[in-house]
């Protein structure tokens, strides 16, 4: 796996690249600021980059507009953000592609370093990681007309676990129900919606944006 690294903190950029390389993984590049990030992408086409939100000059949110800039010019490039703060307008945007491979983890909330390299390897796959945290920031309003609102509290837990990038079989697990009670929520869920079958579409990456949006 060939991962970019975006970090500013020279210390903590060293160490995510020694603990991705011991991990197995190979670091193609590693920067400290947002322009570095678009260059390295274009560049090297990682399988995965990790970013963080805060970098120079103003070190506010260069980062993450770095990586949506990064994705506008390589569609589909994985991007794991890794902050202390949840930047809630552009992580939206992020995420409003609808194409997945999309992560967005909380330095402080970060306890096992398996579990970090499986969320890097899991958005390298096309999957969406997300720390509850940053999703709870991320739900901020609901609408009157808010679909979200026709969903069940059973069904809502089931979505805000999908949110998290749980699969079908760890959300069973954390639920204590079975496979096939998880699948029957998750179908409603997608009717209540209004996402209907496609192959163009994924239906599971849209609901979960349906949901941060609402």
């Amino acid at each position: 796996m060939r991962v970019v690294i975006a970090e500013d903190s020279v210390l903590l950029r060293e160490g995510l690249r020694r603990l991705l390389t011991d991990a197995g993984c190979e670091v193609v590049a590693t920067v400290g600021d947002g322009p570095g990030l678009v260059t390295a992408v274009l560049e090297h086409r990682p399988d995965v980059s990790v970013v963080d939100v805060r970098m120079p000059p103003s070190h506010r949110d260069e980062g993450l507009r770095a990586a949506i800039t990064a994705r506008d010019k390589v569609p589909g490039s994985p991007v794991l953000v890794l902050s202390q703060y949840v930047e809630k307008q552009y992580a939206a945007e992020l995420l409003a592609d609808g194409a997945g491979a999309i992560g967005y983890l909380l330095k402080d909330r970060v306890a096992d370093v398996r579990e970090f390299v499986d969320a890097v390897r899991r958005v390298a796959a096309g999957g969406t990681v997300m720390d509850p945290e940053v999703v709870a920031q991320l739900l901020v309003r609901h609408r009157r007309d808010d679909p979200l609102r026709t969903l069940t509290p059973r069904e809502r837990e089931v979505l805000t676990l999908m949110a998290e990038g749980r699969s079908n079989t760890a959300i069973a697990a954390h639920l204590v129900v079975s496979g096939g009670a998880v699948e029957k929520h998750i179908s409603n869920v997608f009717t209540k919606l209004g996402l209907e079958p496609s192959n163009a579409d994924h239906r599971r990456v849209l609901a979960v944006l349906a949901y941060l949006r609402g």
